[in-house]
């Protein structure tokens, strides 16, 4: 089973984690990495290798949400699993990451970790719409 991480600037994550928790009535099944803006980044990618190496079976696939493509989280996470991979060890990191994309990870798991993958990353465009086109007159 592909286990889940969230990698967000501070404090986003734990925001998510929190909307998950409340729509599904559980608490959620997923680690929550949020990065503070004093955080070292070389501490952080290390705390959460140890987090993908740390599980029963660290076999399992990862995948990673992170908020902002480029940002000091996206290149923490991307750090970790290039040493992670360097382990032999797989994961998969998605950016642009929206409540729409986190619920689905969570409620959608899938033994092939591609095809995980691309269900939350079109998970999370199924869940961008434009409203004003959307509503029928009866929206008023």
């Amino acid at each position: 089973m592909t286990r889940i991480a969230l990698v967000m600037h501070e404090p986003l994550g734990a925001a998510f984690a929190a909307c998950a928790r409340h729509v599904l009535g559980t608490e959620p099944a997923l680690a929550v990495f949020d990065i503070a803006p004093d955080a070292e980044p070389q501490a952080e990618a290390a705390r959460m290798l140890d987090w993908i190496r740390g599980h029963e079976d660290a076999r399992d696939p990862v995948l990673v949400l992170c908020d902002l493509y480029g940002a000091t989280p996206f290149n923490i996470a991307t750090e970790a699993l290039r040493q992670a991979a360097a382990l032999g060890l797989a994961g998969h990191l998605l950016t642009g990451t929206n409540a729409c994309m986190v619920l689905k990870a969570l409620t959608d798991q899938q033994e092939d970790p591609e095809t995980f993958s691309e269900k939350v990353r079109q998970g999370a465009l199924r869940g961008i719409v434009n409203a004003d086109q959307a509503c029928q007159p009866t929206c008023d």
